[in-house]
Parts: structure tokens; C-alpha cells; sequence
């Protein structure tokens, strides 16, 4: 019964130092030195293990009677100094290290910088607006009609605003709202871009989130075209994914443009060989695009006899998936420092 012996020593050593405590600190080191996790007492514990069962029974009480004793005694002394005593704070070296963390920019806001700065170096300027919008900037004069499934609770958050009309405002769904403000103030030629936050009614999973980013773009002047549009989208996507990249252009419908495609651009990772990413197309969907509807454009007092324009949009999340290999946008958002600290 050696161990049942050191239990013994340990109790009249400790009542030896007890004794000796005068302060709030001496309190403290008399604690971490019995109770803390490598202290004397807890040390101990870690030895049941090698015990045998025959003698773990006697040996677990006389164990667990001086770890009462040692705290009813270390209570006690901490009654006995009071709160008015002399103390300072102690560190407890017993407690792992804690590593301090740098922080670093966000993935989607490196994106969103890149993609700022190329279109900046095709004579774009920034535009921002207001992410609580109305009916009228997000969907009427951008010639949504009143059937079109985006107006629908199903698809927008709409807000209950003090003083406001039901269904009056909104999370904007796009930031194709900006574009309506600035061609109210500004009179052609327009060169433009939009990014930011952006709110649609979607059931988050690997792909959908309700927030996410986009960047719009829009150019009108005088003699704009279509050709315009597709090198324009074209210079950035090699910008972005590399010079070997090549865009296409497939028919759409979007309500504030005609006519309008959908932009494909060259697989980034087959590099349009056909992979299970691309569903071995070879083609990775980006985003709309199109000329701006003549409706939009007599909307904000821009006579479309004269001036013609086109726009396009672009999600911020699906450029750094692509970029970075990343296969579910909720990571994003989640804030899980593990994969944030691999952009740092």
C-alpha cells in the first residue's frame, strides 16, 4: 500500500504550507501546486490506472477524502483573508498555451477587390446603393412585370416599414437597382459597375445562400453594342481565370434586357476537356447579360433613338469557388476560423 503511504505524506505536507499562507497569491500557488491539472493531488488520480482493482477501492477513497480536505481547507483560508487581502493576478502555468491568431482578409473580400480593380482598369467607375430597396427601383423600372416570379414572398424578403405601403420595401434581390439611380442623375455615357450584398429567399445549401455578393456591370453611349458587351466579359474572365479562357454566349430571357444570354466561360478545372464539375460540358454558367431593355432606358428619361447600352451580373461566391476550389458557399459565411486561416 505505497500509494496509500504517498496519500498520507501528501496531506501533512499540505497542511505544513496551508499553515504558511498569508496572501491572496500564496492562496493561489497553494491551489495550482495540489488541485491544479498537474498538481500533486491530481497526479495522483492519473495513477489509478495502474492500480490493482483489489486495492483501487481503499485507494480511491483516501483520495478523493484529501482532495475534500485540501479544498474545504483552501475555502477556509480564502474566508480568512477576505476580498479586502492583498492579491494579484496569477497566471497558471499548468494550463496550456494558447497560440495568438493573425488575422487576414476575407476571401470574398479579396475577390470582390479583384474584381473591382480589373474593371476599374477598363475605365469602370464604383457604385453603391441601399440594400433596403423598393418595389419600384428592384422590379418596376427595371421592367419586371407583375407576374414574374421574383416578385413572389416565395423569392423576396419584403419589409414591414413604419408608415410604408404592404410590399413597398425590400431586401434588394440584385444590385440592378443601383444602375436605375445613377442613369436618373447622370446623363450618358455611363461606365459602370455595382457590387455588393445582395438577399434572395433561398433555402441555404452547397450552392444557395439568402445573402450573398454580385457585381453588376453597365455601359451607355452612344453606338454601344453587343460586341462591346461580349469583349468586355471576355477581358475579364481571362483577367480572373487566365488567358487560355474562352467565353460563350447562350440565349436568355431577362426582363430589363433584350436580347439577352446567359455567359458561359472555359471549365477551370478540366480547361474545357469535360469533368464532373463542368457535367463534362466543358462550360462553367457564370452570369446574365444583354442589352438594356429600350423600356429601362426611356423609364430614366435616356432616349433609346439615341443612346444604347448593355449590362451584366456576376456572383463574387462563384468566382472564389472556382478560384479556390471551395464546394460550398456556406463556408463563407460560417466563419470557421480552420478554413477562413487558409486565405490569410
Amino acid at each position: 500500500m505505497k500509494l496509500i503511504e504517498e496519500i498520507g505524506e501528501l496531506r501533512e505536507r499540505f497542511q505544513v504550507e496551508s499553515a504558511g499562507v498569508g496572501d491572496r497569491e500564496a492562496l493561489e500557488r497553494l491551489r495550482i501546486a495540489y488541485l491544479g491539472r498537474k498538481g500533486a493531488i491530481s497526479m495522483l488520480f492519473s495513477r489509478m490506472r495502474d492500480i490493482d482493482a483489489g486495492q483501487r477501492g481503499a485507494f480511491g477513497k483516501a483520495l478523493n477524502e484529501l482532495k475534500i480536505h485540501a479544498v474545504k481547507r483552501l475555502d477556509e483560508l480564502k474566508a480568512e483573508l477576505g476580498e479586502d487581502a492583498p492579491a494579484q493576478e496569477v497566471i497558471d502555468l499548468t494550463l496550456p498555451g494558447r497560440r495568438d491568431f493573425i488575422g487576414g482578409r476575407h476571401p470574398l473580400t479579396t475577390i470582390m477587390d479583384e474584381i473591382i480593380d480589373i474593371f476599374r482598369g477598363m475605365g469602370f467607375t464604383v457604385e453603391t446603393g441601399p440594400e433596403v430597396e423598393t418595389v419600384y427601383y428592384n422590379f418596376d423600372a427595371l421592367n419586371t412585370p407583375q407576374w414574374h416570379p421574383a416578385r413572389d414572398m416565395t423569392d423576396t424578403f419584403y419589409l414591414d416599414v413604419p408608415g410604408g405601403k404592404p410590399l413597398e420595401w425590400l431586401l434588394r434581390t440584385e444590385t440592378s437597382p443601383v444602375q436605375i439611380r445613377v442613369m436618373e442623375r447622370q446623363k450618358p455615357p455611363i461606365r459602370i459597375i455595382a457590387p455588393g450584398r445582395v438577399y434572395r429567399n433561398d433555402k441555404p445549401d452547397a450552392s444557395h445562400s439568402p445573402i450573398f455578393m454580385q457585381v453588376e456591370g453597365l455601359y451607355v453611349d452612344r453606338g454601344v453594342t453587343m460586341a462591346d458587351l461580349k469583349g468586355t466579359v471576355l477581358a475579364f474572365y481571362r483577367a480572373v481565370f487566365g488567358p487560355d479562357t474562352d467565353t460563350r454566349f447562350r440565349p436568355h430571357f431577362f426582363p430589363f434586357t433584350e436580347p439577352s444570354a446567359e455567359v458561359d466561360v472555359t471549365c477551370v478545372f478540366c480547361k474545357g476537356e469535360g469533368c464532373r464539375v463542368c457535367k463534362q460540358t466543358g462550360w462553367l454558367e457564370m452570369g446574365g447579360s444583354g442589352m438594356v431593355d429600350p423600356n429601362v432606358l426611356e423609364g430614366v428619361g435616356i432616349d433609346p433613338e439615341v443612346y444604347s447600352g448593355w449590362a451584366f451580373g456576376l456572383g463574387v461566391e462563384r468566382i472564389a469557388m472556382l478560384k479556390y476550389g471551395v464546394d460550398d458557399i456556406r463556408l463563407f459565411y460560417e466563419n470557421d476560423l480552420r478554413f477562413l486561416g487558409q486565405f490569410g
